[in-house]
C-alpha cells in the first residue's frame, strides 16, 4: 500500500473540492484504496513498506529529476549567488497571489499524520516499531519546516482530517514559534526512536542526522526571530536566543558524536570532488544523500556541463557578488590583500585566491568530458558560453558538481546517477559557529573546531578572532566582525547548494544583498577578442566599469532589484486557503 494510493479526505488544500463533492462517498471510501484495513498494518513490514514511499521519487526529499541544467547546483540562482537569464520573479518582486494551491504539502503531512494514527495496530516489539515512528515524526518536521520557511506560521495539523474536524479545519495560523517548537518537539521524538547511524540500515534516516537536521531549523528560527525582532515578520517577545542555544547544543552533540569528519582534507581539488559522486557511503563527512539507479529508470538527468566554448547551454552564472567574498590566499579580503590581481581576465581573478573559488568556476583548460565515446576522449574548456541559446549569464561558469564522466552526463540518453546531497558535515560546523557568534559566546576554540577546519581541507590560513583586520566591504558592518566572517566563511563553503536565499531571509538582510542591486558578471573585454561574435550592445551588456551586467535591457531592472522587504520574505497564502479558512490571515504585504 502506498500513501500516494490513499483516498484522501484532503485537508485544507482541497477543502474547496470536497465542499462539491458528496460526503457520503466520500466518507464511505476506505483510505487505502487497493487494501481493506484488515489486511493492512500487522507486521513491521507494513511499517517499512509505507514508509518507503516517503523515501522516493514521489515522496518528502526533492530528487531534482530533470531540474534545470546543473540539479541542485542551480538551486542558488534565487539569491545573489547566481544570476539566471530570466530575473527572479521573487528577488525583483514581481510574484503575485495564487488562486489556488497549498502553503504546506497537506498530502505527504496527511500521510505521516495516518502513519502515527495507525501504527500502533501493528503487533510487534516496542524496539522494531520505534526506527519508522522516528521516521514518521522526521518526515513531519521536515514538511512542516519547508512550510515555516516559504510562508511563515500556519496551523499545526497532526491527525488525518475528515469533514467531521471542523476545529482543526477551520484552525487559525499559530504563532510561528508556537509552530517550530512542535517541529522541535517532532525532531525531539526522532532522536530518541531512530537508531544511531552505525546500527540503522543503508539509507535510511537515523538519529545523527536527525540531531543536524535540528540544528538547522533551531539556527533558522533563531536567526529570523532576532534580525526580524520588530518588522512585521517578528515574533512578539522573542529574540531567538532560545533556539540558537537549541542550535549550538545539537550541532554540539553531532560534532563530539565523533562519526564525522571532513573528508579530502588537503587533497588538491579536494573539495570539488566531493560534489560528483554516485555512492556517499563511505563518505565521512556526507551525513545524507539520495541515490540513483539506471536499471530503474530513476536517474538524475540534469548534470548539463556539456560546455566547452560559447555553443554549449548554461544559463546560470556565477556572481561578481560571490566571487569577490572569497578571500586571497593569504587569509585576507580582496578589498586589502597586496595578493588580489584584480578583475580584468578569469585568470587574475582565480589566482592566489581561496582554492574553492578555483574549484567551483571553470577556467581555460578544465577538462570537462573525459570519456566520450566515438570522439576525442578529452573535452576541455576553452571560454564561457556566452553567445548560445542560452548563454552563461556572467562569464563565471559554475564547475561544481560536475562529473567528467560522460556516462554522468545528461546527453548521454540515460541520465546520470551522482548522487544528490542533502546534508554534509561541513553545514554543522558552519551551524555551530554560527549559533554561538550569534549568542555572543564564540570563542577561538570553537572557531578551531569549526571553521579551521574547513581552511584546512583547502589550505586556507586559520581565522584568529583576536586579530581580525576589518574589511571596507563588509556586507554588515553594524555587525561583529566575527559574524561577517562566520556568515563569509558560510557563503563560499555552501556556495550553490541551495542555502543562499533562506540565509537571506532569516537574516533579513535583503535591503544589504537584494534591493537595489543589478547582478554583475566578469570583465567582458577579456572575452572579446577570443569570442568574435561577441558584441557589446548586441548580445553582451556591461556597466560603466565594463563588468558583464546580464539585466541592461530589462526594465524593470532598472533600478536593481525591487524586492519588498515588507512583503517579499514569505510568498503569499493563496486565494483558495483564506478563502475556504477566513482565520487563515494573510502575509503582510499580499
Amino acid at each position: 500500500m502506498k500513501p500516494r494510493q490513499i483516498v484522501y479526505l484532503y485537508s485544507m488544500i482541497c477543502l474547496l473540492a470536497i465542499a462539491s463533492c458528496k460526503k457520503n462517498d466520500l466518507l464511505n471510501q476506505l483510505p487505502p484504496t487497493s487494501l481493506a484495513e484488515a489486511s493492512y498494518w500487522h507486521t513491521t513490514n507494513d511499517l517499512q513498506n509505507y514508509m518507503n514511499n516517503l523515501y522516493g521519487v514521489d515522496g518528502i526529499f526533492p530528487h531534482y529529476l530533470g531540474y534545470n541544467n546543473l540539479g541542485i547546483y542551480s538551486v542558488d540562482d534565487n539569491s545573489d549567488n547566481m544570476v539566471p537569464q530570466t530575473v527572479n520573479a521573487r528577488l525583483n518582486g514581481q510574484l503575485t497571489v495564487a488562486g489556488n494551491g497549498g502553503y504546506a504539502d497537506w498530502t505527504n503531512i496527511r500521510n505521516v499524520n495516518y502513519f502515527l494514527a495507525n501504527y500502533k495496530k501493528v503487533t510487534a516489539s516496542a524496539s522494531s516499531v520505534a526506527p519508522y515512528l522516528g521516521e514518521a515524526y522526521f518526515f513531519r518536521a521536515i514538511l512542516y519546516f519547508q512550510a515555516v520557511q516559504n510562508r511563515g506560521a500556519m496551523p499545526w495539523i497532526n491527525k488525518p482530517l475528515d469533514l467531521t474536524d471542523t476545529a482543526l479545519i477551520n484552525a487559525p495560523r499559530l504563532s510561528r514559534d508556537i509552530v517550530v517548537d512542535s517541529i522541535v518537539n517532532d525532531l525531539n521524538k526522532a532522536i530518541a526512536y531512530l537508531p544511531t547511524k552505525s546500527s540503522a540500515q543503508t539509507q535510511r534516516l537515523y538519529k545523527e542526522y536527525a540531531e543536524g537536521y535540528k540544528a538547522r531549523v533551531c539556527l533558522y528560527e533563531g536567526t529570523w526571530e532576532k534580525y526580524h525582532a520588530g518588522d512585521v515578520f517578528g515574533v512578539a517577545g522573542q529574540n531567538g536566543a532560545n533556539f540558537l542555544q537549541m542550535a549550538a547544543d545539537a550541532a554540539n552533540l553531532v560534532i563530539t558524536s565523533g562519526i564525522y569528519q571532513l573528508d579530502n582534507v588537503g587533497v588538491p581539488n579536494g573539495y570539488f570532488n566531493l560534489f560528483n559522486q554516485t555512492d556517499y557511503s563511505s563518505s565521512k563527512e556526507i551525513m545524507f544523500w539520495g541515490a540513483y539507479n539506471q536499471q530503474a529508470n530513476i536517474t538524475t538527468d540534469w548534470q548539463n556541463y556539456y560546455q566547452f566554448g560559447s555553443s554549449g547551454t548554461n544559463s546560470d552564472g556565477i556572481s561578481k557578488s560571490l566571487v569577490d567574498d572569497y578571500l586571497c590566499n593569504d587569509g585576507n579580503p580582496i578589498s586589502i590583500s597586496r595578493n588580489y590581481q584584480g578583475d580584468d581576465s578569469l585568470a587574475h581573478v582565480l589566482k592566489n585566491r581561496d582554492p574553492r573559488l578555483r574549484q567551483i568556476v571553470f577556467f581555460y583548460g578544465d577538462t570537462v568530458i573525459s570519456n566520450m565515446p566515438g570522439a576525442n576522449p578529452i573535452k576541455r574548456f576553452t571560454y564561457p558560453a556566452l553567445v548560445s541559446g542560452t548563454p552563461c549569464t556572467t562569464g563565471y561558469q559554475i564547475r561544481k558538481g560536475l562529473s567528467t564522466d560522460f556516462f554522468q552526463d545528461v546527453h548521454n540518453g540515460p541520465g546520470g546517477t551522482t548522487g544528490t546531497i542533502y546534508m554534509r558535515y561541513a553545514e554543522i560546523l558552519l551551524t555551530y559557529a554560527e549559533a554561538r557568534a550569534e549568542l555572543g559566546l564564540i570563542n577561538q576554540n570553537d572557531v578551531d573546531i569549526t571553521i579551521n577546519k574547513l581552511r584546512d581541507r583547502v589550505k586556507m590560513p586559520h581565522l584568529n578572532i583576536g586579530n581580525i583586520i576589518p574589511d571596507p566591504k563588509w556586507a554588515f558592518p553594524q555587525l561583529s566582525p566575527v559574524i561577517n566572517e562566520v556568515r563569509r566563511e558560510r557563503r563560499v563553503e555552501l556556495a550553490c547548494e541551495g542555502y543562499r536565499l533562506n540565509d537571506i531571509c532569516r537574516w533579513a538582510a535583503a535591503p544589504v544583498l537584494i534591493v537595489g542591486k543589478q547582478p554583475l558578471g566578469a570583465m567582458a573585454k577579456q572575452f572579446l577578442t577570443v569570442i568574435p561574435s561577441l558584441v557589446v550592445g548586441k548580445n553582451i551588456y556591461v556597466n560603466p566599469q565594463g563588468y558583464i551586467q546580464p539585466y541592461t535591457n530589462v526594465s524593470s531592472m532598472a533600478n536593481g532589484y525591487n524586492f519588498n522587504v515588507n512583503r517579499d520574505y514569505l510568498l503569499p497564502i493563496t486565494l483558495q486557503e483564506t478563502t475556504v479558512n477566513p482565520k487563515i490571515k494573510q502575509n503582510p504585504g499580499w
